[in-house]
């Protein structure tokens, strides 16, 4: 699909990912559109007819979600599962139905099986229940995959679904409930810095491991995949490195310059034990490959909340 030119619908545009994923449309010639919640509803279906008869577009890039970081997660299990499944099943019926040239679905490394070997491939994405501290938020993106690939089977729907890995960058959220790891970890290092704190503690016991992609990367990733693939599979957007929750603590101790001990609460969840995906197939089906490292993006990402936290962390 060539984006010079086309209308881009954007859900979720005006979220984390969605607003970098904005600009590289834009610089590839899109027209986009990101509608508010206040404007339109995503789980209210008339709303969402409304949207696609109000801006007609000709790709649907769907990043739309309910999700938060694992205390978010365990503390509204229904909500995740309700709002996610929803969404999904009423953006990508309305696109269906005005006849949208390509659908982009954002899925997520939480709906691997928990006990997935790694790294990741996409094949196994059936083989188990989800970690269950995200078990119904990956549930209701694995359904958003099984919905694009009975559309395709049944309506001739282009579908395609991207399996997103932890994502972090200048712009995340760093709302106590709402944080992943690495955001959680930025801020509360340079709270205890400036507090002298002598300790930090950290949820685990520093075992489990991650893998983390660029802001930045994925949008290109997800630009990439609408121009360049058309395939029923699913497809990992990934960097392939893996790091354990304590080097990446001791990593950001270092970037942040704090000073204190780190002390794993291995009482506290830690989620998946491990996450890391290959990443053969994007590179194979769109040249995808991650440019940014783990260190360049984190230090870009420590500058960024220093010089936003006098104002909304955003």
């Amino acid at each position: 699909m060539k984006l010079a030119g086309a209308r881009a619908l954007v859900t979720g545009g005006r979220g984390f990912l969605g607003r970098v994923l904005l600009a590289q449309l834009e610089d590839a010639g899109a027209t986009t559109v990101a509608p508010s919640r206040a404007e339109y509803d995503l789980l209210r279906e008339a709303d969402v007819a409304r949207l696609f008869a109000d801006h007609r577009p000709e790709v649907v890039f769907h990043l739309a979600a309910d999700v938060g970081g694992i205390g978010y997660n365990v503390a509204n299990p229904g909500r995740t599962l309700y709002a996610n499944a929803t969404m999904s099943a009423l953006v990508m019926e309305q696109a269906r139905l005005a006849g949208v040239e390509k659908f982009v679905g954002a899925g997520s490394v939480c709906a691997y099986p928990e006990h997935a070997a790694v790294p990741f491939r996409e094949d196994a994405l059936w083989d188990g229940y989800p970690e269950p501290t995200n078990g119904p938020y990956g549930l209701a993106k694995r359904m958003m995959l099984a919905q694009g690939q009975a559309y395709r089977a049944q309506y001739g729907f282009n579908a395609i679904h991207l399996l997103i890995m932890n994502l972090y960058g200048p712009g995340d959220h760093f709302e106590p409930d709402r944080s992943h790891v690495v955001a959680a970890l930025i801020r509360r290092m340079l709270e205890a810095g400036e507090a002298a704190a002598p300790e930090l503690v950290v949820w685990g016991d520093g075992r489990a491991t991650r893998e983390f992609l660029y802001v930045d990367d994925a949008a290109r990733g997800l630009v990439l995949a609408a121009e360049r693939y058309d395939g029923a599979a699913p497809v990992n957007l990934a960097t392939g490195v893996e790091i354990s929750v304590r080097e990446l603590a001791t990593l950001l101790a270092e970037l942040t310059g704090y000073r204190g001990r780190l002390v794993f609460d291995a009482s506290r969840p830690s989620g998946q034990q491990r996450r890391s995906a290959d990443v053969s197939r994007a590179r194979a089906a769109f040249d995808f490959a991650a440019r940014v490292s783990l260190r360049e993006g984190l230090t870009r990402m420590i500058e960024w909340y220093r010089s936003h936290r006098a104002g909304t962390p955003r």
